[in-house]
């Protein structure tokens, strides 16, 4: 099994700034891609991504004020998040998209507990 844990976020002045971080660990795996959602009326919105290659995608909402990274040898992403805004504040998850060794060529996607972002005005 694959474990994500994540840390950051609380509560952040309007054009302030935060990082997530997100740790993943367990069994032998390998990464697809990581990133972190939020949840919108039930939906769970792309809010950053990165893959294994480093491409990065982003909500256009976020563009130019959050940054994700990514350390590969320990499995952990970053989401630098500046110029923050009240309508930013949310519930953000860690995702990971992992292939696990033993298993072959099959996807498994996990998700961290979520990490709440308040943002005063």
């Amino acid at each position: 099994q694959v474990q994500l844990v994540e840390s950051g976020g609380g509560w952040v002045q309007a054009g302030g700034s935060t990082t997530l971080s997100c740790v993943a660990s367990g069994t032998t795996f390998s990464v697809k891609r990581m990133g972190w959602y939020r949840r919108d009326e039930g939906v769970h919105e792309l809010v950053a991504q990165i893959t294994e290659e480093g491409s990065t995608t982003y909500a256009d909402s976020v563009k130019g004020r959050f940054t994700i990274s990514r350390v590969n040898a320990n499995n952990t992403a970053y989401l630098q998040m500046k110029d923050l805004k009240p309508e930013d504040s949310t519930v953000y998850y860690c995702n990971i998209v992992l292939t696990i060794h033993a298993l072959g060529s099959r996807e498994f996607r996990y998700w961290g507990q979520g990490t709440q972002v308040t943002v005063s005005s």
